[in-house]
Parts: C-alpha cells; structure tokens; sequence
C-alpha cells in the first residue's frame, strides 16, 4: 500500500508548493482534485484540456518529485435533475477522463450523483426507506432511467480513453452509498465501477467497514483514510440521520476526524489487514476534513498514525516463515 493525500486539504498551496510539502511528509501518492466538489486548486481538468500548455506545466511539476498520482477526483452530480447542473459535472468529469488519458493515470474517483424524483424535478431525491410505495417508485425511476443509463455511456466513454477504474464514493446523498447499492450499479456497468473506500461515511451509517471490504473485495478500487466520531448520546436521541450543520459540532450525532481520533489503532490496523486479504495493494489517500484541526494539524497527525499501521510491501504469498 502507498500513503496517499487528497491534494485539495492544502488548496492555499499552488501544486509546487504542495508537491514539495508532501514529500517532506513522506507521502508517496497524490490524488488530485481536478473539478466537482475537489475544486480546482492544483488542476482545472476543463481547463487544462482547452489550453494543452497548462498540461505541459502540470507535469514538469510533477516530474520535480518522487511522488505519483493515484487518481484524478472530480466528485460531482452529473445526474442532477437540473440539467444546466448535471451538464457541467459532466463536463468535468469527461474533460478529467481526459486529462487521466493524458497523463497516465488510469483512475477516475467521482460520486454516483442522485437524480430527482421525476423529469420536472428541480432538486436531488435521496430515498432513505422503503415505504411507503411511492419511494419505490421514486428508486426504481432513479436507476432505471437516469443512474445506470448515464454511468453505462460514462464508463464506455472512460474505457476509450484507457480509464480502467471509476471509483465511486458510497456517500449519504446519493444513489450509492453503501456495498449493495455499489455493487448493483457495477452489476448493471461492468467491472470498471468500483468503491473510492472512505469509512467514514460507512460509520454513521452503522456499516461495519471491515465487513464492507470483505463484502466489496475486488470491486475496491481507492481507499480514503477518514475517521468519524459517533457522538454516542446524540446518537441515542436522534439516530444517525444528522441534517443539522456541520458547523454545529456539539449538537450533531456524529463528525468527521482526522484518523485515530474516532477509532483507534487496533481498529485501523485490522482495517489495513482485511484490504489486503482482498487484494487491495493501492493508495491510502488522506482525505483530511476534520474540523477540530487546521488542515496541516490534521494532515500531519494522519500522516504520524497511518505510518505505523500501514502495510507497504507486497508479499509473494508464499509461507516464508515455513
């Protein structure tokens, strides 16, 4: 495994400035935020593809560092029932396929998106429960008519252009957001879609992410090291279904964390192992939104914890012991 960062934790930095912070913590991988909710601090995938010059720059910066990337991230809703807003997400999304052609990277991580209930809808329809009918209803139009058609045309899109990973955040919101909602649309595309694995999205949920990986097992195509903390009380009174803002910190059942501060060592050391039972030898990527901590607090407490419970060799899988 390698350790990774999401590159827009530190989006003050211009990508030199970032590149250079990063080796001097040891990190070996980058991900890069190229459009969508990432933003564009470190890359502008629209951008870059209309003036190549910029790409040119892009990775004469790169080249200054013992540091690859593991994936261009361009988390949008290209399905969003305004079509002006599922249009532009799109568009970033085919402009990062190709930027990742470009470049060599073969790793694209976005979120599935969540439709509306129907063609005149004007906002996302994130179904929670299973009645009464009408939710159903609602399911059956999102990925019938809007979710599978759209990530079939994106992922033939993506394999022109030599992607061979669309990694998709389970993230509350939209249509995937937990294994079996990830595995039916892979069922329904191919291969190609897999899991940007971030636990702590699974934690409040109630999701066990160790069962997770072992239920995902090779459809795991990212990892994202995050940690949340279930605030046990709040949680006892309001469950996990928390739409109080995040700005509310001492009111709201749960809130995400650096590593190591909503589970501890033996968990993520568990964690680690049962990715590499699955196959999963890639990033480690730091996605730091923690807020009890400045960016480059939380980052290097991340950094200080996943060195000493990541797993970096590959083995042969032989006994060696023996």
């Amino acid at each position: 495994m390698k350790l990774g960062v999401l590159s827009s934790c530190v989006a003050d930095l211009d990508l030199d400035a970032a590149l250079a912070y990063f080796t001097t913590l040891g990190i070996q991988t980058v991900e890069i935020g190229c459009g969508g909710f990432p933003g564009t601090a470190h890359a502008d995938a629209v951008k870059f593809i209309a003036e190549p010059a910029l790409i040119d720059e892009f990775k004469r910066v790169l080249d200054k560092y013992p540091i690859s990337i593991s994936a261009l991230s361009v988390h949008g809703n290209p399905v969003h029932p305004e079509p002006e807003i599922a249009k532009n997400y799109h568009r970033q999304f085919e402009a990062a396929v190709l930027l990742a052609e470009l470049i060599g990277v073969d790793t694209i991580n976005a979120f599935s998106g969540c439709p509306g209930d129907s063609e005149t809808s004007k906002h996302p329809n994130w179904v929670t429960c299973s009645w009464p009918p009408d939710f159903q209803e609602i399911l059956s139009y999102q990925w019938e008519k809007k979710l599978i058609p759209y990530w079939q045309d994106a992922a033939a899109f993506a394999l022109e252009h030599g992607i061979k990973r669309i990694a998709l955040e389970m993230h509350p919101g939209f249509c995937v957001y937990n294994p079996i909602s990830l595995l039916r649309l892979r069922d329904a595309v191919g291969e190609i879609i897999g899991a940007n694995f971030d636990p702590s999205h699974l934690f409040w949920q109630g999701i066990d992410p160790i069962a997770a990986v072992r239920e995902l097992g090779p459809a795991i195509h990212h990892f994202h090291a995050k940690d949340t903390r279930i605030d046990s009380y709040r949680t006892a009174i309001n469950g996990v279904l928390d739409t109080g803002s995040y700005g509310g910190l001492k009111d709201r059942s749960w809130i995400f964390r650096t590593v190591g501060y909503g589970h501890d060592e033996s968990f993520w050391r568990d964690l680690f192992s049962e990715l590499r039972l699955a196959g999963y030898d890639g990033a480690i990527s730091i996605e730091h939104e923690d807020a009890l901590m400045s960016p480059r607090e939380g980052l290097e407490k991340a950094v200080e914890f996943l060195k000493r419970v990541l797993i970096y060799e590959e083995v042969s899988g032989e006994l060696w012991w023996v």
